[in-house]
């Protein structure tokens, strides 16, 4: 098994590509260790010390360390502990599967309609281009023209993310569609 990995605009964050499915469908973020319980690998991650996030996407895992640990002594364990979990046969998540893409229920009332459009502009040109960098963005609500998204895997503390939100996401956004004035990051 041969595991690539890729810098993330985050430098705290590194991308690992198993070369396999990681998850079947949606992301899966872990913001601690104790977040992680459901995931054997998760937890063999975490297990490294400095690991302080781990993300999943469809084809790739994103780790976040802390600052006091260097990539040069924590890459091999991650690596290690990616490898022995896919050749253990263990399962990535135990249980139900991952909360899948993170969208909230806010589809119906007077924004219905704007909301929809919002979704399909994050899910078919916002969310891949994020995956690429190892993150993703989901979708927390839309209130008197302001849309919530909520920054996971490599975008959650990223030095780039207000840039992107502001000026990429929001952009879109408010090209697209007039109601939106503005985009805000939620916490988890």
């Amino acid at each position: 098994m041969f595991i690539q990995t890729e810098t993330t605009p985050n430098p705290a964050t590194l991308k690992f590509l198993p070369g396999q499915t990681v998850l079947e469908a949606g992301t899966a973020d872990f913001p601690t260790a104790e977040a992680a319980t459901k995931s054997p690998l998760a937890r063999r991650i975490f297990a490294v010390p400095g690991v302080t996030g781990v993300f999943f996407g469809s084809d790739f895992v994103t780790v976040t360390k802390d600052g006091a640990t260097e990539w040069d002594h924590a890459k091999p364990a991650i690596l290690g502990a990616i490898m022995e979990h896919f050749q253990s046969g263990a399962p990535v998540m135990e249980g139900e599967g991952p909360a899948a893409g993170g969208h909230a229920d806010h589809d119906e009332g007077p924004d219905a309609a704007i909301v929809m459009q919002i979704k399909e502009l994050l899910d078919t040109r916002v969310r891949p281009a994020v995956a690429q960098d190892g993150g993703d963005i989901t979708f927390h609500g839309f209130e008197r023209g302001v849309v919530y998204l909520h920054m996971q895997g490599a975008c959650a503390g990223c030095p780039s993310s207000t840039l992107t939100l502001k000026m990429g996401i929001e952009n879109l956004l408010r090209h697209y569609i007039p109601e939106v004035t503005e985009v805000r990051p939620v916490a988890g």
